[in-house]
């Protein structure tokens, strides 16, 4: 059967079988490669083919824009879409599995585009001291500021007529309440309310990041006025150190949330020579890796809030796992990956 003419060459014909000679055989070749590299990676090819595949690939997309444009039959045109999307991914798709990948980020993407971002981390965390300090001297001035600053929910009984008796026993050393109270529900929903707050922080980097500014600063007051509470009440150090367990990785990953909200902030204030879409683009993805990375600190904080902040009953003991978790930290986004980008 005969195809249409070319457009804009009137009376050239040209039948699918005709078309098919000198470029099934490649075709073919491609096929077979792309099968094998499908079932053992690129590392089945032998190095002459893996310098072979991307001409044939390209041989073949080739083939497919011709065989487009000619109007050819239906069942050659899907043959060949399918041969060039099985081979772009061979050619240019990820050399790693998922489980991988994963691995790759948390070893080097991630503390990459913290590090990438210092001049933002530094800022969010900065909101978050101001916060704090603000928070604390409302609260040490006056009690009162505490229901304003810290919601009921939030609260959970604690407040200016809690005494110290009452926060040393239903709070800081309150008893363990068990693997199932605390993994499998508090634990819960402290991730909820924590990851939700720190996506929150990080979207609103879209709002030229004033929201993102403002989060953080609240972040910090709440944590001021708790520690008002217990300061007048002689439990200072004590608040800290059942703080440090989790608040360290907890207010980081919060700081990182803010952090990658206002670098999507500057993308869009100041965009340089590129359209605030183009910047957004080429930056968005490294304030995303971020976030999604902060995500995986609020997991690793509930689990130490939830499941194991009761289980230590000493706070030099806390203080000294909170330090700990702090210098952990703090190697490994300093000097994790710090080779050259790998290609």
């Amino acid at each position: 059967m005969t195809q249409p003419a070319v457009p804009g060459a009137t009376g050239l014909v040209l039948k699918s079988s005709e078309f098919r000679k000198g470029r099934e055989a490649t075709w073919r070749e491609l096929d077979k490669l792309i099968g094998r590299a499908e079932k053992g990676g690129t590392a089945a090819l032998e190095p002459e083919e893996l310098q072979r595949l991307p001409l044939l690939y390209r041989s073949a997309a080739s083939s497919l824009a011709v065989a487009r444009s000619i109007a050819l039959d239906r069942n050659l045109l899907l043959y060949l879409e399918n041969l060039t999307l099985r081979a772009f991914l061979v050619v240019y798709g990820p050399r790693m599995n998922l489980l991988q990948g994963c691995a790759d980020f948390f070893r080097r993407q991630f503390p990459r585009e913290v590090r990438s971002a210092g001049w933002h981390c530094f800022i969010a965390f900065l909101c978050l001291a101001v916060g704090a300090l603000a928070g604390f001297m409302l609260t040490a001035t006056d009690e009162a500021w505490f229901a304003t600053l810290v919601s009921s929910d939030m609260a959970q009984g604690r407040g200016p007529a809690s005494t110290r008796a009452d926060l040393l026993d239903h709070e800081i050393f309150a008893p363990w309440p068990g693997a199932a109270q605390s993994f499998a529900v508090f634990a819960n929903v402290l991730f909820s309310h924590n990851t939700t707050v720190g996506i929150m922080t990080f979207g609103l980097g879209l709002a030229v990041g004033v929201p993102t500014l403002l989060l953080l600063v609240y972040q910090g007051l709440i944590l001021g006025a708790f520690l008002a509470i217990h300061y007048d009440r002689g439990l200072a150090i004590d608040f800290l150190g059942w703080v440090a367990i989790h608040g360290v990785t907890e207010l980081s990953a919060i700081a990182l949330c803010g952090a990658a909200g206002l670098v999507v902030a500057e993308t869009i204030l100041f965009p340089g020579r590129y359209s605030r879409l183009e910047n957004l683009a080429r930056r968005g993805r490294g304030a995303a890796a971020i976030a999604i990375g902060a995500v995986l600190l609020f997991f690793v904080a509930a689990i130490l809030e939830g499941g194991f902040r009761q289980l230590v009953q000493s706070t030099p003991l806390r203080l000294a796992i909170g330090g700990t978790t702090a210098l952990v930290w703090l190697v490994y986004f300093i000097g994790a990956a710090r080779g050259p980008r790998s290609p």
